[in-house]
C-alpha cells in the first residue's frame, strides 16, 4: 500500500482512545478500526478534518506517501 495511516501513532501521542475519538468524530469503532489498519479505500475530507482538530494535526501527520 502506498499510502500509510499512521492515526494509532498520534492517539497515543495524544493519549486518546479510539472510543473517544470515534464518538467525537461521528463514526463507529469499528469504522475508526478499518481506518487505523488501512483497510478503506478513501476517507471524506469533513471526517478527516474532524480528525485532525479533535487531535490538533495535520493531516499530514496521519497520512504519508510509501512507494511499492
Amino acid at each position: 500500500m502506498a499510502i500509510v495511516i499512521d492515526l494509532d501513532v498520534m492517539l497515543a501521542r495524544r493519549k486518546v482512545r479510539s472510543k473517544e475519538l470515534a464518538a467525537h468524530v461521528g463514526i463507529t469503532e469499528q469504522n475508526l478500526s478499518l481506518l487505523k489498519s488501512g483497510k478503506v479505500k478513501g476517507i471524506r475530507f469533513s471526517t478527516l478534518e474532524a480528525i485532525c482538530q479533535y487531535l490538533e494535526c495535520q493531516p499530514g501527520d496521519l497520512l504519508r506517501y510509501e512507494p511499492d
